[in-house]
């Protein structure tokens, strides 16, 4: 159980973005109502045809969102990072869930349920405007992700998956290896592509020194070089 002192203290860092733009009452409202949640690695957060009710924040950790597609294979459609909002797309458009969401490592996830939100929003437009532009940047990065899959050869499509693990989580203190740990399935659900596709890949850019592999440890040695790739395809 965490403590009500340590409850505030997560809510008013973790949820900056939301609290910056509430009054002093909405604040009172959503301290009433926040939940944190501890997550096991690969612990399902949500599954798709869930009914949604809450808005999800992840405090601490790693979560995937996914989809389960022909013959069991996952796709993995997005990752979050601390501090990124969640689960919220679905019960604005009055369905159940279409993905799923899984922690990837141990995690910890804060909720507020959703009819508390709508309440928020009705009486604060600032607080509307917040949603709709994550929203629609959420749907353009989904719009380019598309094509990049569908257009892009196998090289591509993982030099991006790559860079999208750079840029969301970063680097180790060495400024070099990943700060994610992923098995070779979950990279290959995360480019659209085979495992052993991913393999024989990840095995190529190892041989031109773009990056090392040890057991899940990618190392990127030329960033540089990674990009391109993933930038022409």
């Amino acid at each position: 159980m965490i403590k009500k002192s340590t409850l505030e203290k997560i809510i008013s860092e973790d949820l900056a973005e939301i609290w910056s733009i509430l009054s002093p009452e909405e604040k009172r409202i959503v301290a009433d109502n926040f939940v944190a949640h501890t997550f096991r690695k690969n612990q399902i957060v949500y599954a798709e045809h869930d009914t949604p009710r809450y808005l999800w924040c992840l405090i601490k950790g790693k979560v995937k969102l996914f989809k389960d597609g022909i013959g069991g294979r996952q796709q993995i459609l997005r990752l979050y990072r601390p501090i990124q909002y969640f689960g919220y797309r679905a019960y604005f458009a009055e369905e159940p869930y279409v993905s799923s969401a899984a922690a990837f490592e141990a995690s910890t996830i804060g909720t507020i349920p959703m009819d508390v939100v709508k309440s928020l929003i009705n009486n604060n437009n600032k607080l509307a405007w917040f949603f709709i532009h994550e929203l629609s940047r959420n749907l353009g990065g989904s719009d380019t992700r598309i094509v990049n899959l569908t257009q892009k050869h196998i090289r591509g499509r993982l030099a991006e998956a790559l860079t999208v693990l750079i840029d969301n989580y970063g680097f180790e203190e060495d400024g070099e290896t990943l700060k994610i740990y992923m098995a070779r399935e979950d990279i290959a659900n995360l480019s659209n592509m085979t495992t052993s596709n991913a393999i024989r890949t990840l095995s190529s850019f190892v041989q031109e020194h773009i990056i090392t592999v040890d057991g899940r440890r990618i190392k990127i040695i030329d960033e540089h070089a990674l990009r391109n790739i993933s930038k022409f395809g």
